[in-house]
Order: C-alpha cells, then sequence, then structure tokens
C-alpha cells in the first residue's frame, strides 16, 4: 500500500496564498506539510507550468488562455501577492529544497493530453532526487494517464473523479493506478470500503475543516487535500 502523509497541501496552501505559487508552497512547508499537489499544464512554447485554469482571468491580472502564452508572457503576469506563474522545474527545485512530497496533477489542455503528461515527467524524471519519495502522478484526462503510464512506469499513478465511475475497476486496471482521488462529499464508509478491498488508496479533496478530516480518516481515507493545511497538520 501507498504510503502518503494525511494531509496533503492544495496547491501549497491556496485558503492563505495565491494557489499554485512559490509563495504557496513554501507556507505549505512552513506549516508543517511535508506533501504538496499542483496542477500542470503547457504554455504556448510548450513549457509545462503549473497554474490550474485553462485561462488566467480568475488568478492574475492577466485574461484568456494559458495555452495562449509563452512563459516568458506569462511571467509578466501578477498571480498574486506579486507572485509570478512558475515553471514546473522551478516548483520541484522548491519542493526538493525544503523535503516536500509531491503529487503532480496533470490538468492538459483539449488535445494536449498525452502531450502535457510527457513533456512534464520527462522534466520531473530528469531532476526528481531518487532517494525522495516517488510523484504520485494524477489526472481526471485518461490520456495523460496512459503516457503517465508509459513514461515513468515505476511511479504511482492516482484517477481523479468528482464521483466514482461505474467502470473504476476497469480503468485502475487499464491505467494502474495506485489511488482514487475523489470529492469528499461523495466518500461514504461503504465506497471507501470498496474501493480499499480493491487495494487502492482513497484520497479525498478539498478539506478544510478539522472535524471533517477526522471523519473520513476514521473511515479509511489515506490523505486528504486541503487549503487549508494550518488548520489540518498536528506537529
Amino acid at each position: 500500500m501507498l504510503s502518503l502523509p494525511p494531509v496533503i497541501g492544495h496547491r501549497g496552501a491556496a485558503g492563505l496564498a495565491p494557489e499554485n505559487t512559490l509563495e504557496s508552497f513554501a507556507l505549505a512547508a512552513d506549516l508543517g506539510c511535508t506533501m504538496v499537489e499542483f496542477d500542470v499544464r503547457l504554455s504556448a512554447d510548450r513549457v509545462p507550468v503549473v497554474f490550474h485554469d485553462d485561462i488566467l482571468d480568475r488568478c492574475t491580472d492577466g485574461s484568456g488562455p494559458v495555452a495562449a502564452l509563452t512563459l516568458a508572457q506569462l511571467k509578466r503576469l501578477d498571480a498574486g501577492d506579486g507572485q509570478q506563474i512558475p515553471s514546473l522545474a522551478e516548483v520541484l527545485a522548491l519542493c526538493r529544497d525544503r523535503h516536500l512530497a509531491v503529487n503532480i496533477e496533470i490538468k492538459p489542455d483539449v488535445g494536449a493530453e498525452a502531450e502535457t503528461a510527457r513533456l512534464a515527467l520527462e522534466i520531473a524524471g530528469a531532476s526528481w532526487p531518487t532517494d525522495r519519495p516517488l510523484p504520485l502522478v494524477s489526472s481526471f484526462s485518461h490520456q495523460a494517464l496512459a503516457m503517465a503510464r508509459q513514461v515513468a512506469p515505476h511511479w504511482p499513478r492516482g484517477l481523479l473523479a468528482e464521483r466514482l465511475p461505474k467502470d473504476w475497476r476497469r480503468l485502475i486496471d487499464i491505467y494502474g493506478c495506485n489511488t482514487l482521488n475523489l470529492d469528499h462529499s461523495r466518500l461514504t464508509p461503504k465506497r471507501v470500503t470498496e474501493i480499499k478491498a480493491a487495494g487502492l488508496a482513497v484520497l479525498a479533496y478539498t478539506v478544510n475543516r478539522r472535524s471533517r478530516a477526522e471523519m473520513l480518516w476514521s473511515r479509511g481515507v489515506l490523505a486528504v487535500f486541503s487549503d487549508r493545511p494550518d488548520l489540518l497538520v498536528r506537529g
């Protein structure tokens, strides 16, 4: 069974700092997180960058598709508190320095699913220390998971879904997944037991109340993603 900490910083510490920025990941480490999750997509010049949305409007002072701008152009935008949109390489470097384990979520544009996974994992594979826990690679995209299995077959993979797919057993077999990452509000005790019986770890997003996290852990959920790790992590 996969070994993960009970709390994973969601986009760093997204409830306290601009999400998916170096500031957010550093803060998560300061708050006691030992693992963070972040989203990867491609710039116009095919550089993997860490950003959740497909458009810039919500999280920056820019607008329009992320994929329409080069890395240099994206770097000119303010992602909050004067932070820049970081490249995947920059985030991995910070996580190495702060001894953070990582969950790389492939968040591709339509038509770039396999390419996004390939480019992201080539960078991660070339730079991630061999003596650290292997990155968990997750995605809603089945094409991205298929490419992840091809590029980094020994790295653990997680199938992301809002609700449990009817054919989830078939999907985890096809893509060689180790975890099911699901909306916490849909996780009944019966469902958690069923998933664990299949040999999978259950991860739940996004949990920002200590009482809810404790309930999920008591049901057998291995880890929760949180925007507020300060409320959940206890030293």
